[in-house]
């Protein structure tokens, strides 16, 4: 207990609470309770010094929330018809997809609730429930080697991409954990990929289960049935990574990413994704929202040094000079730069594979 003293104390379960009273602590300064059921603890909190510490949506025994407050603590308290709480692990599709139709299920209600006019309260919730998505995704990722591939949502399935995207997943999947944005289209494809790394020869299967439903429009029900239907004839252990954004309400998060970190905030979700990926970052063909990660990955990789830069691997030659001239701007930027060696524009996905596993 000695080496959490003079420091943020995190508590998540009634257990640990319970765990740290008995080992003698008598105050709670820095203590972070979270989603705690504190109903039977009445004595217990009756005999500590709470001032300091913070409360986070948990539960009290009739009027203990206020005699905390009122000897020095913080209690945050999530509205009661708000559909996401606090949590300490990421999504799973079957959470965010837990009934049948997508305008019932919690993923469709809190797209619903963000969109209700702004209250103070509301606010708190989505800053506490972004907050524990932060500290669950840490653990996540511990340990874990990240490569990053962005593209654009409005890619279909029955377009010659998005099988490339799949390809590409799966041959970074093979010695890497793949993140992406979490939504459709090549994100999708590319959280898809790694369930085949060790099975290539089954994803043309999978690719044609998928090619039934081409797009998310006009039913979410049934593109995302799809991919359940894959995910129930080809069941695998490979672990991915989606993070995905309520403030892109229109764009369902895939089913293919195991671990789901969905924010509220589309800038803190957009900082972390290119965060996390230290193994770099492929970037497919795509419109607004890849190009700005295009260059807030370049913003950060112009101003690290040489062991904090991440590669950066543009896929489509044509594209990227012509079509959304990224390269030539992108290429001046980094000239003279730690950066310089680590951006790079391919033609193929497997180009980008190559570089990036190489590189491990």
């Amino acid at each position: 207990m000695k080496r959490s003293r003079g420091r943020v104390v995190h508590v998540e379960s009634l257990a640990a609470f319970d765990d740290r009273l008995a080992a003698g602590a008598t105050s709670l300064r820095g203590w972070r309770i979270r989603s705690v059921d504190l109903r039977a603890r009445h004595d217990a909190l009756a005999r500590v010094d709470v001032g300091g510490a913070t409360f986070l949506a948990c539960t009290f025994a009739p009027g203990d929330d206020d005699l905390v407050a009122e000897r020095g603590a913080l209690v945050l308290a999530v509205p009661d018809d708000v559909p996401v709480e606090p949590r300490s692990e990421l999504y799973t599709p079957a959470e965010l997809y837990d009934t049948p139709r997508y305008a019932d299920s919690l993923d469709g209600r809190a797209y619903a609730w963000s969109q209700r006019p702004p209250d103070p309260q509301d606010a708190l919730a989505r800053a506490l429930h972004d907050h524990t998505v932060d500290r669950a995704l840490e653990s996540w990722v511990a340990g874990k080697r990240m490569v990053g591939v962005m593209g654009g949502h409005r890619l279909e399935r029955t377009h010659p991409g998005y099988a490339d995207a799949a390809r590409l997943g799966a041959a970074l999947g093979r010695d890497l954990v793949v993140a992406t944005g979490g939504g459709p289209g090549a994100m999708e494809a590319a959280n898809l990929g790694p369930h085949f790394s060790d099975r290539p020869d089954d994803l043309d299967a999978a690719l044609a289960i998928l090619a039934e439903v081409p797009s998310y429009r006009p039913s979410v029900d049934d593109w995302v049935g799809g991919a359940f239907a894959v995910l129930d004839r080809f069941p695998g252990t490979v672990q991915t990574l989606g993070i995905p954004t309520w403030h892109y309400g229109h764009e369902p998060p895939n089913a293919f990413a195991t671990a789901i970190a969905k924010y509220f905030r589309n800038s803190t979700r957009e900082a972390i994704l290119l965060q996390i990926c230290e193994a770099g970052i492929v970037f497919l063909p795509g419109a607004g929202g890849t190009v700005q990660e295009v260059f807030q990955d370049a913003c950060e990789n112009y101003y690290a040094d040489e062991s904090g830069v991440a590669p950066m691997v543009l896929v489509g030659a044509r594209y990227w000079t012509e079509e959304l001239p990224a390269w030539p701007l992108l290429q001046r930027l980094s000239r003279g730069q730690p950066m310089e060696g680590h951006v790079h524009l391919v033609d193929s996905p497997a180009e980008a594979a190559n570089l990036l596993v190489s590189g491990t």
